[in-house]
């Protein structure tokens, strides 16, 4: 008989989960020089690559959560000690690797105090989500309180591969590169914020669009395959912007672009009040409620 004290551990999500920390470690030995080419170019690319390729996997790992109600309180762990490898720690050595080493010679110990800020941010943001889960103060299933930290290291990795493709013909990063520390620590700020940014969790294999989403769909698609340098920015920029956003954006568009039922309710509720429809349910059904 298993030992019932042993966490409920699922095959397919968490072997998705795995795929995603053994991207972000092979992303730091390339960025550390442990494997690769000799070319620091060649190296950032490959770190780059495989930290949007653990992005693919963070996204697989829940959707197939999601599907097949594997949901568990390992997978969540797992999943977030993965996401601190792949999208904190990664991220962070590929920035002070390309500009904030630079920053060192003359700024002595900012250099990795912001790489640290993001790395700890990222990791409190992380934490947050694993707390409010454990005591079943939930993330409502439309929203996440703060910056995805998947979403933030898109962000960093999808501008500065942009950057080497704008630059590519110098062999060397611009003073663009400069602009990417200011970048890490406004990320900072919006994973430790209490601005709300869409999950996209309604989308799945069920979902059902209109014609015209499906067509965009495919030509982005198209675009971010036959322009892989700045496409992965567009689509990660684009999701940070919405997100600041997105208080602003109509109710018919909010639904409209995060997939929605008609009947969803569309208010921000913080997540303490996502529970207070209940109580008042059941005190409508007591007799004793109407006399």
């Amino acid at each position: 008989m298993p030992d019932q004290r042993e966490p409920r551990i699922y095959l397919l999500p968490n072997m998705m989960t795995a795929g995603n920390m053994l991207c972000g470690f092979i992303a730091i030995l390339y960025i550390v020089e442990k494997m690769g080419p000799e070319s620091a170019l060649m190296r950032y690319h490959f770190a780059i690559g495989f930290i949007l390729a653990a992005c693919v996997f963070d996204v697989l790992d829940g959707g197939l959560a999601r599907l097949n109600g594997q949901h568990s309180e390992f997978g969540r762990e797992f999943d977030s000690l993965a996401d601190i490898v792949s999208f904190g720690i990664a991220p962070a050595l590929l920035v002070h690797d390309i500009v904030l080493a630079d920053v060192e010679q003359t700024m002595s110990g900012v250099g990795w105090l912001i790489a640290c800020i993001y790395l700890v941010c990222g990791a409190m943001r992380l934490a947050r989500f694993n707390c409010l889960a454990a005591m079943d103060i939930k993330e409502t299933s439309k929203s996440f309180r703060g910056c995805p930290i998947p979403a933030a290291a898109g962000v960093i990795v999808s501008l500065t591969l942009f950057l080497l493709w704008l630059d590519g013909e110098n062999r060397v990063i611009g003073n663009w590169k400069y602009a990417l520390p200011v970048l890490m620590l406004l990320l900072s700020y919006l994973m430790v914020s209490s601005i709300e940014y869409p999950s996209f969790k309604a989308i799945n294999w069920r979902t059902k669009r209109s014609f015209h989403w499906v067509l965009i769909s495919i030509i982005v698609g198209f675009l971010t395959v036959r322009f892989w340098q700045w496409m992965p920015t567009v689509l990660f920029v684009s999701y940070l912007m919405y997100g600041l956003a997105r208080p602003w954006v109509s109710r018919k568009w909010r639904r409209e672009i995060e997939s929605e039922t008609e009947g969803a309710d569309d208010s921000d509720l913080d997540l303490e009040d996502e529970d207070e429809p209940k109580p008042r349910a059941r005190e409508n059904t007591d007799p004793a409620a109407n006399i």
